[in-house]
């Protein structure tokens, strides 16, 4: 039950829950890709792929920082071979990067539109894409990808469409490949918070109190419990962070809690 010794590929790690993934696996002693665009620090949003490799190192990791655009399909080939090159090869890749837009039809703005689909659905599959040669290649590979169990519901699709579209895409692409890859001996699952988790995103939403969410270490605790299962026969699953843990035996969850006793505010795509 060890990440030791494995080579992981985690995109947007350079805060949030990417970073406590990372941090999770390097405990482990595990090699780290920080992937990300964050190069440089940005003061509205702490944290660079820098600081999160030097973070890795601190907690017995090894680290390679690597400032990579998911959107670029060259960045994205460079900064696999680049692992591949610094590490031997990829065991898992962790798609962590998204992004949002919490908006209805009419104050959605294309270019909003447009970022949410590349990032979200498209760099998945190609960060996917480009990993799978290397992952068919490892003794126990899984590509794990931040994505909620697909639904139709409109209750979902209403209040923001391109959103859920971009966040669905990414639920859709784990279904296909995990059905592409069946019997290849690749783990391909999904991994959802069941509450609102504590991000610096989350806190540039206007009206969202973080004080009723749960910290990210409940979805890296959840990641790491996914990604040292046996690998084979274990794919197109949508998880959810809690029923993970509770599978592994965790079930006091207060720990989690940013304000323990405060009531926790569900997350999207899920029902109470």
């Amino acid at each position: 039950m060890s990440l030791s010794g494995k080579t992981l590929f985690i995109t947007g790690a350079s805060r949030g829950i990417g970073r406590a993934i990372a941090l999770r696996a390097a405990r482990d002693g595990a090699n780290i890709a920080v992937v990300a665009k964050s190069g440089v620090p940005n003061p509205k949003l702490p944290g660079t792929i820098h600081s999160v490799a030097e973070e890795v190192e601190a907690a017995g990791g090894q680290a390679l920082a690597l400032q990579c655009d998911i959107r670029e399909q060259e960045q994205v080939r460079a900064a696999v071979a680049a692992t591949v090159d610094a590490f031997g090869g990829i065991d898992i890749l962790v798609n962590n990067a998204s992004a949002i837009w919490l908006r209805g039809a009419l104050d959605t703005p294309m270019k909003r539109y447009d970022l949410m689909q590349e990032v979200n659905a498209r760099g998945s599959f190609l960060c996917a894409q480009a990993c799978l040669p290397h992952l068919l290649e490892a003794p126990n590979p899984h590509i794990l990808t931040l994505a909620p169990p697909p639904s139709l519901d409109p209750k979902w699709w209403a209040p923001h469409t391109a959103y859920t579209l971009a966040k669905m895409g990414m639920s859709f692409v784990t279904l296909g490949l995990a059905a592409e890859f069946s019997g290849k001996g690749v783990a391909i699952n999904g991994l959802w918070p069941r509450t609102l988790i504590a991000t610096d995103a989350l806190n540039m939403i206007p009206g969202v109190d973080t004080r009723n969410a749960r910290t990210p270490a409940i979805m890296a605790d959840a990641a790491h419990a996914v990604l040292t299962r046996e690998a084979a026969g274990f794919s197109g699953r949508f998880l959810i962070d809690d029923e993970v843990l509770a599978e592994a035996g965790v079930t006091d969850l207060d720990r989690y809690a940013v304000e323990p006793g405060q009531p926790l505010l569900p997350d999207l795509f899920l029902d109470p």
